[in-house]
């Protein structure tokens, strides 16, 4: 990648990387809907093994891709908790 050579051209690729961030969470959250259906309880919506296995996997893998781990795991938790938040309110509707 060539070095950026304005604030403007870092922006530029900031929104640029933003937007398929975007695209990428929007793919996400329609597997975390269809995750939903599976789980019976706020427990199974919570499965605070599986996000601290998810967490750990995203340290390593930023680890291995120059990011910082702690970067990774501040984003991935925040990240995880939107998403146990929006299974738990259509858990909530479910039973209404």
């Amino acid at each position: 990648m060539e070095p950026p050579e304005t604030l403007e051209d870092v922006r530029a690729r900031i929104d640029a990387i933003d937007g398929r961030l975007v695209r990428l969470l929007a793919e996400r959250e329609e597997l975390v809907r269809a995750a939903a259906a599976f789980k019976r309880d706020e427990q199974a919506v919570r499965a605070p093994d599986r996000v601290e296995r998810v967490v750990g996997l995203a340290r390593e893998r930023a680890a291995g891709a120059g990011l910082s781990p702690e970067v990774a795991e501040a984003v991935w938790r925040a990240m995880i908790g939107a998403f146990v938040d929006l299974e738990l309110t259509e858990h909530a509707s479910r039973r209404r």
